[in-house]
């Protein structure tokens, strides 16, 4: 592990050599390292006052793509704490939920109108983040008190996941993992003073992670699009002089929609990294022509694994590509020190199988341990009926196969689907809709849209028009596990054995398009 305080160490070095530099670029401000650390430090030193002189454990972070939200969070490690990441734009009631299954102490917020969460709310207004040069130019210990120390187990941050249950689930990822991760990959990118990195993820996925301290553990510049932008990246890219991008493969399609996807139209591009979903190869042809100075590499790891845990980097020559069964590019090769084995559904290791990770990024058990059930198994495969050991594996529920010594992800083994990038559950969906007033069942599928991405549907049998049940479960599920259509029916399908038939309901489905 780095040194005192895990994570804000990588941060803090590069303030240290570089404190002139530029650290972030966020809504048309900019600030220095120096200047950034300052902020951090202040907010810090507020974040304990605020928890009544002791430094809190667990802060929430209610704020996205705003000079608070990056500030804070640097802060929120300052002070040795971790940080629980919220969506501003989220139903209030699924955050007040997470708020409440994480154990905040506190919650930082960019706006005091947060309604209630259950915890002190520290509203920071951007305006009241900024350092004054006397600030940012003072030595870092008469800025701030020694606050505490972390080690290697203490909890660095806490991403809440879609649960298969109704409710999320919180991840906690240690300062172990992370830095572990950042020890392995930061240095693969070629990134210093000058490189302009962008900030694609919200910080409630865990892609966030790697686009903060991937660019501030090297010396560059995070630059943060506003979400809008992102929906331009070829635009967006040239504009903010990008020259490394990290963002799901969708935004690759908006790009090949919008006509802006031409030979050569990037040229400041020197890295391109794509994760969170399947890369199609046509779709890496693509922007490899409108980049043609930029190495691509995918990114492959639930959030359980920090990050990713493995990798590949496309040949330099797109004659040297590989040819694959599904179209997609391999997720490649274990990082270091990781240990991966695919289990066929005897629990035999093989060429082909259930993809289980365990190593020095796999994190050490979910929030609630109720819900580590049936997602570890022991040294030799068995289900572990036990807390999770360090030699236990993960169970990620990817079908992998290995092709030419190359992993090539085939599916999933149960209801999870990846929309966008978002990880999200079925089943989430379903125990939403099924406690709304009326709904005897739910079923959520995903089928092919207009643009090819997949798209979220639902059916459910019971009362109500599709226009109330989608009103009234907008209240309860983010915008991104909204169904794009909900039917009524009277009797969903069911198969042979009396269970719910998702492959006949999409039939059905596809009949009334």
């Amino acid at each position: 592990m780095s040194s005192t305080n895990g994570l804000y160490a990588y941060f803090a070095r590069s303030a240290d050599a570089h404190p002139d530099e530029p650290a972030l670029e966020v809504r048309g401000t900019t600030l220095t390292y120096g200047e950034l650390r300052a902020c951090a430090e202040r907010l810090a030193d507020r974040l304990v006052t605020a928890a009544g002189g002791t430094p809190p454990r667990r802060v929430g972070l209610l704020a996205a793509r705003s000079l608070t939200a990056y500030a804070g969070y640097l802060a929120i490690l300052r002070a040795g704490a971790a940080v629980v990441p919220l969506n501003p734009e989220h139903p209030a009631g699924r955050v007040a939920g997470i708020a409440e299954a994480a154990g905040l102490d506190l919650v930082l917020a960019e706006s005091a109108d947060t309604g209630d969460l259950g915890v002190p709310v520290l509203a920071c207004p951007p305006e009241e983040v900024p350092v004054t040069a006397e600030d940012s130019a003072a030595p870092a210990q008469d800025r701030t008190a020694p606050l505490r120390p972390v080690g290697e187990d203490d909890v660095a941050y806490i991403i809440f996941t879609s649960g298969s249950t109704g409710a999320p689930k919180g991840v906690p990822v240690r300062h172990g993992n992370i830095c572990a991760y950042l020890d392995r990959i930061a240095g693969r990118y070629g990134i210093g003073p000058g490189s302009r990195l962008s900030q694609s993820f919200e910080l409630t996925f865990d892609g966030s992670v790697h686009d903060l301290f991937v660019a501030w553990s090297r010396g560059g510049t995070l630059v943060v699009p506003d979400r809008g932008q992102l929906l331009s990246p070829v635009r967006t890219v040239n504009k903010l002089r990008l020259t490394h991008w990290f963002s799901v493969p969708s935004l690759i399609g908006f790009a090949s929609r919008l006509g802006t996807l031409t030979p050569g139209s990037m040229p400041t591009l020197r890295w391109s990294i794509f994760g969170g979903e399947p890369l199609t190869l046509q779709a890496a042809r693509d922007w490899q022509a409108a980049a043609p100075g930029s190495r691509i590499e995918v990114l492959y790891g639930p959030t359980e694994l920090t990050i990713s845990c493995t990798s590949y980097r496309f040949p330099k020559d797109p004659a040297a590509w590989p040819d694959t069964p599904n179209g997609t590019a391999p997720i490649g090769t274990a990082h270091p020190d990781v240990d991966v084995v695919l289990l066929d559904d005897a629990g035999r290791p093989g060429d082909t199988g259930e993809l289980c990770v365990r190593g020095p990024l796999r994190f050490a058990g979910y929030l609630d341990p109720a819900q580590d059930a049936g997602r570890f198994l022991t040294e030799d495969h068995r289900p572990a009926d036990s807390p999770p050991g360090p030699e236990d594996w993960y169970r990620t529920g990817d079908r992998v196969a290995l092709l030419d010594g190359l992993m090539v992800h085939l599916g999933r083994t149960d209801h999870q689907v990846k929309i966008r990038g978002h990880r999200i559950e079925l089943g989430e969906i379903e125990a939403a809709l099924r406690a709304l007033p009326g709904v005897r069942e739910a079923i959520a599928v995903t089928v092919p849209a207009a643009d090819g991405e997949p798209e979220l549907q639902a059916a459910v049998s019971g009362t109500g028009t599709a226009e109330t049940l989608y009103t009234a479960l907008a209240d309860r599920l983010p915008s991104y596990m909204m169904p794009a259509r909900i039917t009524v029916l009277d009797q969903l399908p069911l198969n042979p054995n009396g269970k719910l038939d998702r492959r006949a309901l999409l039939a059905q489905l596809e009949r009334t398009r």
